[in-house]
């Protein structure tokens, strides 16, 4: 017990933001930090449905004047921020010729605008803080590409490039970055997703709700999200970080292969899973 002690106070000093907290893999990791011992605080555009024990702010990360304010009510009483954990994202799934503008723009404004700018003015509490983290949210979707989750798989992919591009910009500061990738999470994030305009016609015929269909079961079936918060409280506790570090020995097969088979012959594979 005298051992302990110590490293729990030290681990309860540490303010831990996370983005989307208010479900899935970010209410999972924001429960699963809180009960490590950190001080979490939540942000999301509603509080979240479950009981929860850790500190909430409503946040829309979409607007950057909601983002400022937050930040502020944050810094005023946390000034010294150890990781920054951004969980905020949704999906939209149907055919590229089928979805609206308006709805890209909600997914870039949610999966890449709204963690940019979050990161963004959180930096300068972070720098203060040796060896502080942040940790992006991305996916094995953003290594492989979806058929007919193509917005959300480029997404993922903007993430993979925003995580290495931050990573090496702020390694002198002492600041380490990284992905989690988690392929598929039961969550209500599939009954959350967005669905494009679902025309059915001859150059499609039920090629788009049967690729759905099968990426939703896959995802029902998938791992929990507590695995996901375990993983990055796992992070959270090394002294650095990965590049990457991906969810599930399944998934990490999978990506390894990519990088050995031909891009052409992956490209079949998910033809043959998700679009035929």
């Amino acid at each position: 017990m005298r051992q302990f002690l110590p490293i729990y106070k030290q681990i309860m000093s540490k303010t831990v933001v996370i983005s989307g907290a208010s479900s899935g893999i970010g209410f999972a990791t924001a429960r699963i930090l809180q009960k490590s011992g950190y001080h979490v605080i939540g942000l999301s555009r509603s509080y979240p449905k479950e009981t929860y024990d850790f500190n909430y702010i409503l946040c829309d990360i979409t607007d950057e004047v909601q983002i400022k304010n937050a930040v502020d009510k944050i810094l005023s009483t946390n000034p010294d921020i150890y990781a920054l954990i951004n969980c905020a994202g949704m999906g939209i799934s149907g055919a590229i010729e089928y979805t609206e503008t308006a709805d890209i723009k909600t997914i870039f404004d949610v999966n890449l605008l709204g963690t940019f700018q979050l990161t963004k003015i959180l930096i300068p509490a972070l720098r203060k803080v040796p060896n502080s983290k942040i940790i992006n949210i991305g996916s094995v979707a953003g290594c492989l590409t979806i058929p007919f989750q193509a917005y959300y798989s480029i997404t993922k992919a903007g993430i993979n490039a925003y995580t290495e591009a931050l990573r090496m910009e702020l390694r002198p500061f002492g600041i380490h970055v990284g992905a989690v990738l988690p392929g598929d999470t039961k969550t209500n994030f599939t009954a959350n997703r967005q669905k494009a305009n679902m025309k059915m016609d001859n150059g499609y015929g039920n090629r788009i709700q049967l690729s759905i269909e099968r990426m939703e079961k896959d995802e029902q079936n998938g791992k929990s999200a507590d695995t996901v918060g375990i993983t990055i409280r796992r992070l959270l506790s090394r002294k650095t970080v990965p590049v990457y570090k991906t969810v599930g020995f399944s998934y990490k097969l999978f990506i390894f292969l990519k990088r050995l088979l031909p891009s052409r012959f992956v490209n079949w594979i998910l033809y043959q899973m998700y679009a035929k």
